[in-house]
This record gives C-alpha cells, sequence and structure tokens, in this order.
C-alpha cells in the first residue's frame, strides 16, 4: 500500500531589491517630505485663501501626492534587471519634471496668490500653465517608458511582477484622465464667444463653478461632479496595487492557500480590474455632474455590481485553490 504525500508551495518572502533605490527619485521625495513640513505650517498659520479654500491646502496636496509617487517609482526601478541605465534616466527625467511642477505650483499659488490650474489671465499665468502642462506630457512619457521595460522584466514573482505592471498602465491611464479637465465651461465659452480671448480654460468640476462648498482636505465638490476624483485615483494607483500583491504575501504565511503564485496572481489582477472599474465609476458619476458623497440610483447600482463581481470572482479564485491545497 502506498500512501501519497502532498508537497505544499514554499511560503513567498516578500521581495527584496537587487539595486539601491533610484537616487534622483529618492531626493525629490525626500526635499517634497521636508516642504510637506513646511506646507502644514502654512496651512496653520497663514489665513490667506485661494477660492475659498486655504492658500497652502493645494500645494500641500501635490507635495504628499508627488512624494508618494517618486519613492513608489524608485522602488519599482530598483527592480529592474534589464535595460536599467535607460530606466534610470527616465527615473531621473521624472524626478526633474516633479520637481520643476512642485516649483511652479508654490510659486503660482503660494507666492503670487493667483490661481493655478486654467488660469491664462495674463501672459505669465499663460506661459506657467503652458509649463506645466508640458511638462506633465514628459512625465507621462518617461512613466510609459519604464512600464514598457518592466513589461518584458521579471522582478520578483509573477503576482509582484503583474502588480507593477498593472499598476503602471492604471497610473498612465489616471493622468491622462486630467485632460478631461481642459474644456471650457458654458460660461467660460460664452466669454470667449464674447471677448475672443481665454482667461480661464477648463474647470475641476462638472454642473458647478469651481470654488463651491467641498469635502474636507480634498476640496471635491459637494455640490456637482469633479473630476480630480478619478484622476486622483488613477494616479495612486501606483502605490494601492502593489500593496495588494505585498499583503497578500503577507497573508500567504498565515494561509497556505495563497503560497502559490496562481491564486496571487489572479487576485492581483482582479483587484486592479475593480480598481480601474471604481476608476471608470467615480469619472463617469463627475462627468454626470453628481457629487461623490450624494450618489443616484444609476451610480450606487453600478457601484453593487462592481463589488459583486469582485467578490463572486475572489472567492471562485479562494475556493479553487482551497482545493488544489487539499488534493
Amino acid at each position: 500500500m502506498t500512501t501519497s504525500t502532498t508537497v505544499q508551495p514554499k511560503v513567498p518572502a516578500l521581495p527584496s531589491s537587487p539595486h539601491r533605490l533610484h537616487r534622483p527619485l529618492v531626493a525629490v521625495s525626500i526635499a517634497l517630505a521636508v516642504l510637506t513640513l513646511v506646507g502644514i505650517g502654512g496651512a496653520l498659520f497663514d489665513d490667506r485663501d485661494l477660492l475659498g479654500h486655504p492658500i497652502w491646502m493645494k500645494p500641500l496636496k501635490f507635495m504628499i501626492s508627488f512624494a508618494l509617487y517618486c519613492v513608489t517609482l524608485a522602488w519599482m526601478l530598483s527592480l529592474q534587471t534589464k535595460a536599467r541605465r535607460l530606466g534610470w534616466w527616465m527615473g531621473t527625467i521624472v524626478a526633474a519634471g516633479v520637481a520643476a511642477e512642485m516649483v511652479l505650483i508654490v510659486g503660482q499659488v503660494v507666492v503670487r496668490g493667483r490661481q493655478l490650474h486654467f488660469n491664462m489671465s495674463t501672459p505669465r499665468d499663460t506661459l506657467i500653465h503652458d509649463i506645466m502642462a508640458g511638462t506633465v506630457y514628459v512625465i507621462w512619457i518617461a512613466v510609459l517608458v519604464v512600464a514598457i521595460q518592466l513589461l518584458f522584466d521579471k522582478p520578483g514573482d509573477r503576482a509582484l511582477r503583474w502588480s507593477i505592471r498593472l499598476a503602471l498602465g492604471t497610473t498612465l491611464g489616471g493622468m491622462l484622465l486630467g485632460s478631461l479637465m481642459f474644456r471650457a465651461t458654458p460660461a467660460q465659452q460664452q466669454a470667449i464667444d464674447a471677448t475672443g480671448r481665454e482667461e480661464f480654460f477648463g474647470s475641476h468640476s462638472v454642473g458647478v463653478e469651481d470654488g463651491g462648498p467641498g469635502m474636507p482636505i480634498t476640496g471635491w465638490s459637494t455640490e456637482g461632479g469633479d473630476l480630480r476624483i478619478g484622476h486622483f485615483l488613477g494616479i495612486h494607483a501606483l502605490q494601492l496595487i502593489p500593496l495588494l500583491a505585498l499583503g497578500l504575501v503577507l497573508l500567504a504565511r498565515r494561509y497556505a492557500v495563497l503560497r502559490a503564485e496562481g491564486p496571487r496572481t489572479a487576485l492581483v489582477t482582479i483587484g486592479a480590474a475593480a480598481y480601474a472599474g471604481l476608476i471608470w465609476l467615480v469619472t463617469w458619476q463627475a462627468q454626470r455632474g453628481e457629487s461623490l458623497v450624494h450618489p443616484g440610483g444609476a451610480t450606487l447600482i453600478a457601484f453593487g455590481s462592481l463589488l459583486s463581481a469582485t467578490i463572486v470572482l475572489s472567492l471562485t479564485v479562494f475556493q479553487r485553490a482551497r482545493r488544489t491545497t487539499l488534493d
């Protein structure tokens, strides 16, 4: 009589970076972290307002967002095994672009006290607007090159590799969502038709004017749609999707069903798809002039469908992985 033994998969280890972190990106992240402390002080002691919000709030949000973006990209580049010199240059371009953006943001908002986005009131405002727009596209192209590189590279196990690829793809899409804001509102179009010139072109909000009642900290409109929400979620897919992969590695230490690469890769893919669905949902909601905090019936049905599909697919993966583990 023979007995069969099942070989259990090894407990996966957290990924280690084979190379040091990208220094220019880390340097920019540290500088932004220090600047964040200055921004917090400004928010506390500078009582100036811009468009109904504390004048330091917008630069402060950009400081935190850019710092997280740069340090995450520095980590991803440290995992590269191929064409590392090209990756280093792309990371350096991103670091320089972010530094330039931050100088312009602080200079325009805090120093000059002028509206940052959509402002073409004066030649200087237009110049700052155009430089910022051009810099964003340069950053986008550099991140695209990194995404293509990592599509053919193999850092870490399969679940981590796909989390990085999906995160980069989603963040590139999220950055492009910002272009939806650069359309004339009905009031702006009337002014352009009447005067023949553009003083302000574009808006964060849909159905209401910018500068109205907003959510704490984020400032997202509580009365109409806000296109910044999908843009924000898309950009920070860069952190959240790889965090899902890393979280599954930690859970695998306790739950044997997650130790194989297959189930974790499937769950990462489902999570990324659900996150992309959420980005689409909040963008669709905003384009209909609906506030995030006042969802209508169609929005709630769409969200419920997305949540249900995510849960069903995830449970299916768990169930199949459990049967495989017990066999």
